[in-house]
């Protein structure tokens, strides 16, 4: 009998083994139980979290709920990645691969890549925190650095900003050091308003005043009726009057242009003029105005 046959003899005589049978159905069996069970913790897990985050949303605390969504989505990431994780070590125990030295050959290679990753890192990190701490959110208005725009995306490593005039601008979380948001609180808008020195100060501040009483209902962006504070400067030839607006975050703006023109066309129905300077020239050698 020649080594082929002998060997083929062999092979049969493994598969006739009651214990070769028993030991790969064992493993079988074992397999499919840590799969199973992975799954119903990567469940149960999600489950709580999601119940926790309805709890938080039912509490008068809630702020945002933008930020209670990335978050369970960010923590049912994790937990599915970690669970999987141990069980695909467990499985490869299973089947008889040294996990051990795996680990170990994992860890000298994550190890070496996390030298030359530790920009993405601290990107990663730095967005997690934006995230958790609700330091901005999708749609605000904010200014990082010189960038300053609405949030277009929030992502781990990489945060979206779209500017006025319609630039995108990409920032690494990790170089976000410092944010001014300007859609925590309301605004404030400030709005000057000129009239010449030939005119009755008093009666145009008692016009002005009336008119602002009855703007907060013209205007669903104020949150209460504008304020004059009175003279603000006076300059060669104009009294300034300044007028303040309290609005919604990120509407003072328009509020002012609107404002403006309301107060100028009361100004000309009531005969109050604004300053209209006078241009003079002299001749060389004269003081006389031509």
């Amino acid at each position: 009998m020649n080594l082929t046959s002998k060997g083929f003899q062999k092979d049969i005589s493994i598969f006739q083994n009651e214990d070769t049978w028993l030991n790969l159905g064992e493993g079988v069996l074992k397999i499919v139980a840590i799969l199973v069970i992975a799954n119903i913790i990567v469940r149960i897990g999600k489950v709580a979290i999601h119940n926790i985050f309805k709890i938080r949303n039912l509490s008068p605390l809630n702020t945002s709920d933008r930020r209670e969504d990335t978050l369970s989505r960010l923590l049912d990431s994790v937990i599915t990645y970690v669970v999987y994780f141990i069980a695909i070590m467990m499985v490869l125990s299973v089947l008889g691969i040294d996990v051990k030295a795996l680990i170990a050959g994992a860890g000298v290679v994550g190890l070496a890549v996390g030298f030359g990753a530790q920009s993405l890192v601290k990107d990663v990190i730095s967005g997690f925190f934006i995230i958790f701490e609700d330091q901005f959110s999708v749609g605000d208005h904010i200014r990082i650095g010189t960038f300053e725009g609405n949030v277009e995306t929030i992502g781990l490593r990489t945060t979206k900003i779209k500017s006025g005039t319609g630039e995108v601008h990409i920032l690494p979380n990790g170089s976000i050091t410092q944010v001014t948001n300007f859609s925590l609180n309301n605004s404030l808008a400030i709005i000057d308003i000129a009239i010449s020195y030939g005119e009755d100060i008093e009666r145009a501040e008692k016009v002005i005043g009336d008119a602002l009483q009855s703007m907060q209902s013209q205007y669903e962006e104020l949150t209460k009726a504008p304020e004059l504070l009175g003279i603000q400067t006076m300059g060669p030839t104009e009294i300034v009057l300044r007028v303040v607006a309290e609005t919604l975050p990120m509407m003072q703006a328009g509020v002012s242009r609107a404002i403006r023109k309301d107060i100028k066309l009361l100004l000309d129905e009531n005969g109050i003029k604004a300053p209209n300077p006078n241009l003079f020239l002299y001749k060389n050698g004269s003081d006389q105005p031509k």
